[in-house]
């Protein structure tokens, strides 16, 4: 079977598992339920569209299939946000009362940090995307020390909505930064039209791009910022989810057998869709609401980095 016929395969899933998620059990009042499933779903679609559309992204710059993102360190520093707005302010702060606020502020200063990194990264000729990751884990490690620090020392009541926001949840979405996050990826894809044509070619790495024309630096520093934006949106609407993009994008490259990256890029996000919305029918059908989508995803996914990497050294 060719790539074309799966990605219609995996389209066709990510429409069933929907459907059955939205119209599943629905009764009593209908005017009330539907609604609320309806932006539950655009919140999954959007997110794991995000996290799939950048992990890929990412991986082709990298040319690695185990590096994500979140290498980066901008789970971490959301999360370093999130507690120190409670550590300074507390949790009864119209930061963290606002979901509005708290969300363009998350945002603003996640793609902030990436823009300096990257000014400060790519400034010579001699840095490379190697030392930017270097850099990333580095901070990330920062971030989380400094965040677990504060933890130690918050009131024990606000430790436990600091730690809520340390899971994703997509059960209590705000529809307003539901819109706001389908404007900005709207922009962010807009602006990626001009870019998507040196994917392809980039998978073939640095010195292979460069013989062929492409003016490396400049396209994957456009690129990195578009992964940042797209990773800090997702993050700040329904919190961090680490291992998503690796399982779902190493399952697509499984799965269909390509290196066209329109096919990739449209079967990441349908599978992150079937992931996300089976994922989201079992946290609220199976476990009722106990526990958080995220940790079934970061389980499944932990196993997966962990078979990954015992894989690449029996390679090795």
């Amino acid at each position: 079977m060719g790539y074309k016929k799966k990605t219609i395969i995996l389209a066709a899933i990510a429409v069933v598992f929907t459907m059955l998620f939205l119209f599943y059990d629905l009764s009593g009042n209908i005017g009330y339920i539907l609604p609320r499933r309806i932006i539950k779903v655009l919140a999954i679609i959007l997110t794991g569209g995000a996290i799939a559309f950048s992990t890929v992204v990412f991986m082709t710059i990298t040319n690695n299939r185990i590096l994500t993102p979140s290498v980066l360190g901008l789970d971490s520093l959301y999360l370093l946000i999130q507690t120190f707005i409670v550590f300074v302010f507390g949790s009864n702060s119209i930061v963290m009362m606002n979901s509005s606020i708290n969300y363009l502020l998350s945002i603003c200063m996640m793609i902030l940090f990436s823009l300096v990194l990257y000014r400060f990264l790519f400034k010579g000729e001699k840095n490379n995307i190697y030392f930017l990751l270097l850099i990333g884990m580095i901070l990330g490690t920062f971030f989380n020390s400094f965040t677990s620090f504060m933890e130690v020392l918050i009131d024990p009541n606000e430790f436990m909505i600091v730690q809520d926001r340390s899971f994703a949840s997509i059960n209590n979405v705000n529809k307003d930064l539901v819109y706001l996050s389908i404007g900005i990826i709207v922009i962010v894809f807009l602006y990626f039209i001009r870019f998507y044509k040196y994917l392809d070619v980039l998978a073939l790495g640095k010195d292979e791009s460069v013989n062929l024309g492409v003016s490396y630096d400049y396209v994957v520093k456009r690129l990195l910022i578009i992964v940042s934006i797209l990773t800090a949106v997702a993050t700040a609407l329904v919190g961090p989810m680490m291992f998503l993009g690796l399982l779902i994008v190493n399952l697509t490259y499984e799965f269909l057998k390509t290196y066209r990256h329109f096919y990739i890029i449209l079967a990441a996000v349908f599978m992150s869709i079937i992931a996300l919305v089976g994922g989201q029918f079992i946290v609220e059908k199976i476990f009722t609401f106990q526990t958080t989508i995220s940790v079934i995803i970061n389980f499944v996914g932990g196993v997966y980095f962990l078979y990954l990497l015992l894989k690449e050294n029996r390679s090795w």
